[in-house]
């Protein structure tokens, strides 16, 4: 991997992590989530312009995939309402590869080498630490069921994805449809359910959330092209470093405790990710 294709996954760590804190930003948490999700329509929308045109045996995948993202940001959002960045994130980011390898091995046909079988002892052992310090600190424990619910949606759209992406011969085009289905699905279904008032009037919040919406994209983005440069293995690992992102941006940016036991777990998270990932 050479040195700029090594600093532009880093960099799509960071606005993974950085787009998570955005939505932290604010009074309300599924507000800008709406608004984030009314930014990717445009966004795909422009990329899907500038592709051919996909089969519609790809659309049950898509819709599939926009599904999951719905339940993805639903759950996501609640628990950012419920605790701190640098709790939630480690445990949604950390249990989804868990959760597929688990899955993969026992349902699948996906053979689990010994290193991804470490990575998945790692992964539980680190959610686990960074579990029970949410009891040992008193904070909110229904942030534990949000975050676990959050990463089995991202487990289930990665698997369908997994699919959906190689059946449309296009990644970058699917990626763009998804975007599009699930920007629509979670934002008239949050409008729907809630009304008007879920949408913030101010200004500033509509400049985050589509702030937020673009890093979401460029995240992404990045990742699948330095996918296309370097090995798939070590691009995925070396991109789950948006756990330790997201931890400093908690930690630095809104001043949320930093307990040793906090930064161990999300340690260990991160390791036992790039486990599961290099395996």
């Amino acid at each position: 991997m050479s040195f700029w294709i090594f600093m532009a996954v880093l960099g799509s760590a960071f606005l993974h992590a950085l787009w998570n804190s955005l939505i932290k930003v604010g009074a309300s948490r599924m507000g800008a989530m709406v608004i984030l999700s009314i930014g990717e329509i445009p966004i795909g929308l422009a990329v899907i312009a500038l592709r051919p045109s996909l089969s519609w045996g790809v659309a049950p995948w898509v819709i599939a995939a926009g599904c999951a993202h719905f339940f993805y940001k639903f759950f996501l959002t609640y628990a950012y309402e419920r605790g701190d960045l640098s709790r939630v994130y480690p445990i949604a980011r950390g249990a989804a590869p868990l959760v597929v390898g688990v899955v993969s091995g026992f349902l699948l046909a996906d053979v689990i080498n010994p290193m991804e079988y470490a990575g998945i002892a790692v992964l539980g052992g680190g959610i686990l630490l960074m579990a029970q310090g949410v009891f040992a600190q008193g904070e909110n424990r229904k942030l534990i069921p949000f975050a676990l619910g959050s990463a089995g949606a991202t487990a289930c759209y990665t698997l369908i994805d997994g699919s959906g992406a190689r059946i449309s011969g296009d990644a970058v085009a699917y990626v763009a449809w998804v975007f599009v289905a699930d920007g629509i699905l979670f934002a008239l279904g949050m409008l729907l359910w809630k009304g008007a008032a879920v949408l913030p009037r101010e200004p500033r919040s509509w400049g985050i959330g589509m702030v937020a919406a673009a890093a979401s994209f460029g995240a992404y983005g990045v990742s699948v092209w330095a996918m296309t440069k370097a090995p798939i293995a070590v691009v995925a690992a070396l991109r789950e470093t948006s756990i330790l992102f997201a931890v400093l941006i908690g930690w630095l940016v809104f001043g949320e405790a930093m307990t040793r036991g906090k930064a161990l777990a999300a340690a260990i998270i991160l390791g036992g990710v790039m486990l599961t990932r290099l395996g």
